[in-house]
């Protein structure tokens, strides 16, 4: 009797499991995806979409690239549902950790620093930093102007930048100079613009945003699940490179 009724929970339970995953294959509608700077191009985005594309077949995405000055603002206006971003993120907005990455200093090719494989933020100290239009949170471009410097030291801005090319034009002018994600050297090489490693800079973290108040929607719930599975597989996979690098 005792095998019997195992059995009944076991083929219930497979019942159950083909209904779900016969309604996540009905999940249909339109996901609008935001990306910034170099996002669209990087493997966890295109993982995350080709997953979520597996899984709901019927759902529409639509990619869309923003600039630094609105990237948070088209969520809060509910122009894209979630985005592609480099946190930290203002109040109101979830993220799913998707990778860590070490930071450049982006230079002016005429800067004595650019000729050195590796420098110090306290070498920068006197060096401007590109600033952002004032509707950026000031909590994202602390961050990545480094604002404030190891011992409090203050950062003095320089002109304005809404999105990548307009920030790496200033750059190679000799306008000032910004931190961008290690990923830049290869996505963004320019004429006058030079790329070098900073000794005692923390790295950054890529994710996807989504607003708190809609974490219960369909579509936004699929398109998490999607990216914790990636997260989930690549930490899986790092572990295992660095077991096998320990043996």
């Amino acid at each position: 009797m005792l095998l019997a009724d195992a059995r009944g929970v076991v083929t219930a339970m497979d019942r159950l499991s083909h209904s779900a995953s016969t309604q996540a294959r009905r999940l249909s509608g339109r996901l609008v995806v935001g990306t910034v700077g170099a996002e669209a191009a990087m493997p966890y985005t295109r993982a995350v979409l080709s997953l979520l594309h597996t899984r709901h077949p019927q759902v529409q995405i639509d990619v869309r690239s923003l600039h630094f000055a609105d990237h948070f603002d088209a969520l809060f206006r509910h122009d894209v549902d979630v985005v592609f971003l480099r946190p930290p993120v203002p109040d109101g907005i979830e993220v799913q950790h998707l990778a860590t990455e070490d930071r450049l200093a982006c230079l002016p090719a005429s800067d004595p620093l650019a000729e050195r494989e590796r420098i110090t933020l306290a070498q920068l100290a006197d060096r401007p930093v590109i600033d952002v239009p004032p509707q950026v949170p000031r909590v994202w471009w602390d961050f990545w102007a480094v604002d404030p410097r190891p011992g409090d030291t203050p950062v003095r801005h320089g002109p304005v930048a809404s999105d990548v090319e307009g920030l790496l034009h200033l750059v190679a002018r000799g306008e000032g100079m910004c931190f961008l994600p290690a990923a830049a050297r290869d996505l963004f090489p320019r004429p006058g613009v030079s790329y070098v490693e900073v000794t005692d800079l923390p790295p950054s973290t890529a994710g996807l945003a989504w607003l708190r108040s809609n974490r219960t929607e369909p579509l936004i719930k699929a398109v998490v699940r999607s990216a914790t599975r990636i997260r989930v597989t690549n930490l899986s996979a790092s572990l295992d490179s660095a077991s096998a690098t320990r043996s």
